[in-house]
């Protein structure tokens, strides 16, 4: 949540899920999503932010969702896929050149 001039919380709101608990299949995109807007609106960081969504939306379009989206995928497959699109944005790639 956003106020006026304070701090923003950035949180998925889905709940802890006590019903698939250790069967890795919970959808870790939500999280995901919280931590783009976190760098979005509160850090100015608009080009990371992008990346994110953008890794996102692309490991959608791969199909590489996990059984609440109706796919087969771990939550760990679908952590994997987002991160692989990440290392592979020209952001990501500017920042490893520069480290």
């Amino acid at each position: 949540s956003l106020g006026d001039g304070g701090p923003g919380l950035y949180e998925p709101i889905h709940g802890s899920a006590p019903d698939i608990a250790g069967r890795a299949t919970a959808n870790p995109i939500g999280a995901i999503a919280a931590a783009s807007m976190l760098l979005r609106m509160s850090l100015n960081l608009r080009a990371e932010a992008d990346a994110l969504d953008h890794a996102i939306d692309a490991t959608l379009a791969e199909g590489v969702t996990t059984p609440d989206l109706g796919g087969a995928a771990s939550t760990s497959d679908v952590g994997r896929a987002i991160e692989a699109h990440i290392l592979a944005s020209p952001i990501t790639a500017d920042c490893t050149t520069r480290a």
